[in-house]
């Protein structure tokens, strides 16, 4: 195997000297970013093997991704043009480190909030687009957020564009307090004229879908899918189990067990997202 035939390339080498007889060795180093541990069934995959999707061949779990990553693998080349950026919060309760928190965040993504949103066609299919980002402060749900999320139904709803969003976030942003939260309202209105005018909303559920999104605009959509095995809910597992008192199924709050009990309406790999995607917008007004 190429793993083992070609040693200097997939390991390190770094000098180590020997508490006991003081002797300086070489001692091999494997690197971190070489292999990934899946969360889902816990396998060590080779990098390389989880391919640009980021799939585990073993268990089927997609794999946490980057907005533009999944930009990558979703659009068609070269038609995604971005809209609403520079905006920034006002910082309402002037939280100790929450400017800078975001100025790492944006020098670590390279975005400049934790959606990514514009204009894109999918197999030939013209949307209006949305992906949140969970690498930028967990996709929590801020002002800007909300604002560009709102931004992209109101120009939906006047350019008649079916809306196609991705989910991924770890709830409202604490940072913000109750102006963090008032976005579910904001977002739900927005959805609610889009709905009015007659157009489609499509929600694609990712790995994790939290807290207030959850609560709001995550499932709203006309059609809502999930990736295999996110991880969908609102309150944490110990939090509900501590609530009711009860041991809950292993698989709670799992896509599949969304599926079971009629939160979602289908699981889709993300390999087969982009047709299937291209499918539902023609059939509900899109090109023909």
């Amino acid at each position: 195997m190429p793993l083992f035939n070609k040693k200097d390339k997939y390991i390190r080498i770094t000098p180590n000297n020997s508490l006991k007889t003081g002797v300086k060795r070489e001692m091999p180093e494997v690197p971190d970013e070489l292999f990934a541990k899946c969360p889902a069934c816990k396998h060590m995959i080779y990098q390389k093997d989880l391919g640009t999707a980021k799939i585990c061949p073993s268990c089927s779990y997609n794999f946490r991704i980057s907005a533009k990553e999944r930009l990558a693998i979703t659009v068609d080349e070269g038609s995604f043009e971005e809209l609403f950026t520079g905006l920034e919060t006002t910082d309402p309760l002037h939280f100790p480190g929450y400017q800078e928190k975001l100025a790492a965040a944006r020098e670590k993504t390279g975005l400049d909030e934790a959606v990514l949103t514009g204009l894109a066609t999918i197999k030939g299919q013209k949307v209006a687009l949305g992906i949140m980002d969970s690498n930028f402060i967990m996709a929590s749900m801020g002002t800007v957020v909300g604002e560009k999320i709102t931004r992209l139904f109101e120009l939906a709803t006047a350019q008649e564009l079916p809306v196609v969003l991705f989910t991924a976030s770890g709830g409202a942003r604490m940072q913000e307090g109750i102006m963090s939260l008032m976005q579910m309202a904001k977002i739900s209105a927005a959805v609610k004229r889009h709905s009015n005018a007659g157009l489609f909303y499509l929600t694609i559920l990712t790995d994790p879908t939290t807290g207030g999104v959850t609560a709001s605009f995550a499932m709203e959509g006309d059609i809502i899918i999930a990736e295999p095995q996110a991880l969908v809910g609102f309150a944490g597992r110990r939090v509900i189990e501590n609530t009711v008192r009860e041991q809950l199924p292993d698989n709670f709050q799992k896509a599949e067990f969304l599926l079971e009990h009629g939160f979602v309406d289908t699981i889709i790999n993300r390999t087969e997202l982009p047709e299937m995607i291209a499918m539902l917008v023609a059939l509900h007004g899109g090109e023909r």
